[in-house]
């Protein structure tokens, strides 16, 4: 590689053998160094969009690998012998990908995706065994609390998070909180809420048979046209329109 890759306002300890991971919403970015700039970099970038995952059993386990979160943002160095494996993968999704589109397409694609990020995991464990996790503890914080706020349901009973009741879990200010939030991931803190509602809408509307209707009143909304407004907004489609496109 010619030059350095930054994963929020991190550089990656690497320059060559790197795997790395980043989530919907983060921030990554590569710097050129210009004495390096005739070099040709050489690689590949996987890119799947999370839509992709709904509906299949890896949207119901994706959240279990730590490497998607701001908890990990170290790369990962791989041996010669783990990037043929590696790269075997990218290979048969690639072929995949080209061939004509039938109803095991997706399926067969998902499996791959899957088996590529447990052997990444069994890599990581392998380098974490003599290499310290470095956290970004407010994102790692953050992250958790969203998630145990959303998946205990608290949302049905309270509503939506504000921004100021998350500061003051913080003991920071609202603007504090989302300057800093910024700084490293793009996004302000009622941002970060907005996607994780996101995501819970979209596992209730491909996996489950409720109505949007009671979906908007289990994630907090006192009038279902709010959340289909919102819903809206950020995923250019309707709650309904999502749901028929896994139908």
């Amino acid at each position: 590689m010619c030059g350095k890759f930054r994963y929020g306002q991190q550089e990656y300890d690497f320059d060559e053998g790197v795997l790395s991971f980043i989530g919907p919403g983060q921030i990554f970015s590569i710097e050129v160094l210009h004495d390096q700039a005739t070099t040709n970099p050489s690689g590949w970038l996987l890119l799947v969009h999370p839509d992709f995952l709904w509906s299949t059993s890896l949207s119901k386990v994706i959240k279990g690998y730590d490497f998607f979160g701001y908890a990990v943002h170290e790369s990962l160095f791989l041996s010669e012998k783990e990037e043929i494996a590696i790269l075997e993968i990218v290979h048969n999704i690639k072929l995949e990908y080209n061939n004509n589109i039938d109803k095991y397409s997706q399926g067969i694609m998902i499996s791959q995706i899957e088996l590529l990020l447990n052997y990444a995991e069994r890599f990581y464990n392998r380098q974490f065994i003599t290499r310290q996790i470095s956290n970004h503890k407010v994102l790692e914080k953050l992250e958790q609390w969203l998630h145990d706020y959303f998946e205990t349901d608290q949302v049905a009973a309270k509503g939506l998070p504000s921004v100021q009741h998350i500061s003051d879990e913080f003991h920071m200010s609202p603007n504090y909180l989302s300057t800093l939030l910024k700084s490293l991931t793009g996004q302000s803190t009622k941002q970060h809420i907005h996607q994780k509602l996101l995501e819970r809408a979209k596992e209730k509307l491909s996996g489950t048979a409720l109505s949007v209707s009671e979906i908007a009143y289990e994630l907090g909304f006192e009038h279902p046209q709010s959340f289909n407004k919102l819903f809206k907004s950020k995923t250019k489609m309707t709650p309904l329109e999502f749901r028929r496109s896994y139908n």
